[in-house]
């Protein structure tokens, strides 16, 4: 079976920007109220150091443990102002959440727009959740709706920095 690639390890790019979330620590334990055992919340995210030249910025969060054939994607969104320091907490479900301006949702594994919550299956350990934030030195074109393989395609070209956090979920704790 091919090996699993998310969106960050095709494109590349300078890991130069710093991704925190007042949730969880880095490598930690995403708290059950952002997931689908809880209220389903996105979590509140928090970055720093995003390249001056940036026009916009786009999130991927990834789960590669799922057991699909590629990672399991948990949020799309895209043409987030690169001047905004982040996201709040429990960002609206839909393409046009209104917070930030501009900011656009696209499709997640469970076909929905905008954040869903971690919901890895019973007996398969600890999955990690990669969230991906790009920098970008434009505002993306894309369709309401836009799937992790159109972000990326249209990613492609434009990439300044990226930045990651990575936090942990299991159901059986």
């Amino acid at each position: 079976m091919p090996e699993k690639k998310r969106v960050s390890e095709v494109l590349g790019g300078p890991k130069t920007i710093g991704v925190q979330s007042p949730a969880f620590a880095p490598g930690g334990k995403i708290p059950k109220q952002h997931t689908a055992d809880g209220e389903g919340l996105s979590p509140p995210l928090i970055w720093l150091n995003v390249p001056r030249e940036a026009i916009s910025l786009a999130l991927l969060v990834e789960d590669p443990d799922a057991s699909t054939p590629q990672p399991f994607v948990h949020w799309v969104a895209y043409n987030i102002p690169a001047g905004s320091e982040g996201l709040h907490e429990g960002v609206p479900a839909g393409d046009r959440p209104g917070r930030p301006a501009g900011m656009r949702q696209g499709a997640n594994g469970r076909e929905g727009r905008g954040w869903v919550g971690c919901a890895p299956s019973a007996g398969s350990g600890p999955h990690r959740y990669h969230f991906e934030l790009f920098a970008l030195d434009t505002l993306l074109d894309l369709p309401d709706g836009a799937t992790r393989g159109s972000l990326a395609k249209a990613m492609r070209g434009h990439l300044l920095a990226t930045g990651e956090l990575v936090g942990t979920y299991s159901r059986d704790d």
